[in-house]
């Protein structure tokens, strides 16, 4: 199978499981899972290798272990490659559209540290508010977890506080559900939003990973 994107029984199947999200629904469905959601997600994955490196997909099963919401099932099919540690790129197609994205997720404490000694740095931090820049004026979201105010140690009017709040950091681009996600230009849009991000991951793989 080429990578000529997903199709709308691919959207079809996830509007069922949403609406019966039960191991009765998604067994009575598996083969248009496997012909809709997993054969393309692992053809995607194969098309995107050739560059970025081993793709995962992801599994339709949900770690129900730590939630409140014990639906077993996803509604949406992931693919992760990860860099060096947590940096990675990830996108994620659901009834929401498409999610493309990069970063670096659960940074350690001294992970953090390194982190803001980079972005405090003369030189290395006005260069990472610079690609953060590019990323959000090519209509990126940064995403992360973030203190409320400065971090402690750090003065409220240094020029990169906004970046130094971040306890992890990340960027990712929505494109929502159109005709787009069910043709070849799914994956032209995902290789090119992952390659914007390359800058970004390289800046935290050489400022974070240890």
């Amino acid at each position: 199978m080429d990578s000529t994107g997903f199709t709308e029984e691919t959207f079809t199947f996830f509007d069922g499981l949403a609406r019966d999200n039960s191991k009765e629904y998604f067994h009575a469905h598996h083969e248009v899972y496997v012909r809709a959601v997993r054969e393309p997600a692992r053809a995607l994955a194969r098309a995107l290798e050739e560059e970025f490196g081993p793709i995962k997909v992801g599994r339709p099963n949900r770690d129900t272990r730590f939630s409140h919401d014990k639906s077993p099932y996803k509604t949406h099919v992931g693919l992760v490659g990860r860099g060096r540690g947590p940096v990675g790129r990830y996108l994620q197609l659901g009834l929401d559209g498409l999610w493309a994205g990069a970063g670096y997720h659960a940074m350690s404490s001294a992970q953090v540290r390194r982190f803001r000694e980079g972005v405090d740095d003369d030189r290395e931090g006005p260069r990472l508010d610079r690609i953060v820049d590019e990323l959000t004026g090519r209509g990126f979201d940064l995403v992360g977890d973030t203190l409320r105010t400065r971090p402690r140690g750090y003065a409220g009017d240094h020029p990169r506080v906004h970046l130094l709040r971040y306890r992890s950091l990340g960027a990712e681009h929505h494109v929502e559900r159109s005709d787009e996600l069910c043709s070849p230009a799914l994956l032209e849009t995902v290789r090119a939003d992952w390659r914007a991000l390359r800058p970004l991951l390289d800046w935290l793989e050489r400022h974070v990973t240890s």
